[in-house]
């Protein structure tokens, strides 16, 4: 997918979408898969870790609203990837299976670890 064509999907009015489009805007780099899969399967696998992230005390931007978005949708998604130029955050960004569309987008704060000298 074209970087003009994922920031035009990514004109939502969401927190999440709009946080995307403006590290997509600064230079994040990103990857969007070819392959589909069944948006149950995702929503699924991305309500446990929703869990146990707040269990943690971490609320990631708009993975809740990712998790219903998903169950609604009940097709095939394809995913993708927009990490921000400062290596923060990751964007994970599901599209209908045409990829036309965006279904559903959140923000995780990536995990890295310091090097111990």
């Amino acid at each position: 997918m074209e970087r003009h064509v994922l920031e035009k999907l990514l004109s939502g009015d969401d927190e999440a979408s709009a946080a995307a489009l403006a590290a997509l805007r600064s230079g994040a780099t990103y990857s969007v898969w070819d392959t589909t899969h069944p948006a149950e399967q995702h929503a699924g696998v991305f309500a446990r870790r929703l869990r146990r992230m707040r269990l943690r005390g971490v609320e990631p931007l708009g993975l809740e609203r990712m998790v219903q978005l998903l169950r609604e949708h009940g097709r095939p998604v394809c995913g993708g990837l927009i990490n921000s130029v400062d290596q923060k955050w990751t964007f994970l960004c599901y599209f209908t299976e045409d990829g036309s569309a965006l279904v559903a987008c959140a923000r995780l704060q990536r995990w890295v670890e310091q090097s111990p000298l």
